[in-house]
């Protein structure tokens, strides 16, 4: 019998997998739900929400980057700072610093939720605690 702090196996490895495909697993869980009418658990609802809602996020964040980047790119000084944040650390397999730290963000969520955690992340996760009730 199912407790309930206790998600199901297969919960959690459809939660931990939302974050690793950025939303897109969560999504089709969402749409089988529907179809079969079967209701998603409030644990696996935070999750899948939270992951579309970190992509999202990520996507407006890169297309907002990039376009203050043209910008910082004429400035003289100011243009090595992206130089700095965007070049290979050779002891992280060639990633940047900021490739890194989004991958260890994505990281920490997934097996946060693959342990059946509710993942934090301070602004991010208010929210989606805040739509989800």
């Amino acid at each position: 019998m199912r407790t309930f702090n206790k998600p199901y196996p297969i919960e959690r490895l459809i939660a931990a997998l939302t974050y690793l495909t950025a939303g897109g697993a969560g999504f089709v869980w969402l749409i089988i739900a529907a179809v079969t009418r079967k209701q998603v658990t409030p644990f696996l609802m935070y999750h899948i929400l939270q992951s579309i809602f970190i992509s999202i996020l990520f996507f407006l964040i890169s297309v907002f980057g990039n376009f203050l980047l043209v910008i910082i790119y004429k400035i003289p000084i100011i243009n090595l700072i992206p130089v700095i944040l965007n070049a290979p650390l050779a002891f992280a397999n060639q990633l940047s610093i900021i490739q890194l730290f989004t991958t260890t963000i994505i990281l920490y969520l997934a097996i946060t939720s693959a342990m059946g955690y509710y993942s934090y992340l301070p602004w991010v996760s208010d929210i989606i605690k805040g739509n989800t009730k």
